[in-house]
């Protein structure tokens, strides 16, 4: 497993997100490092849930709800 691989596992436990989710923000160029500023955690209400987030980034960007082909990591 590379570094950045394990990056990417640590924000899916850490954050709750699926693989989907993952493979989204990556395909958006994402940092998992910065996962951290970008979730809620019920303390700024203005603030989409992260899995949210990412979907909403992911449609403005590709017209398309979500990747054709999930792919999960290992």
């Amino acid at each position: 497993m590379t570094d950045k691989n394990k990056k990417w596992i640590e924000a899916k436990k850490k954050y709750h997100l699926s693989d989907s989710h993952i493979q989204m923000a990556r395909e958006l160029g994402m940092n998992p490092d910065k996962f951290g500023s970008l979730a809620n955690h019920k303390q700024e209400k203005w603030k989409a849930p992260l899995p949210d987030f990412i979907e909403e980034l992911y449609f403005k960007r590709f017209k398309k709800e979500k990747p054709d082909t999930i792919k999960k990591l290992q």
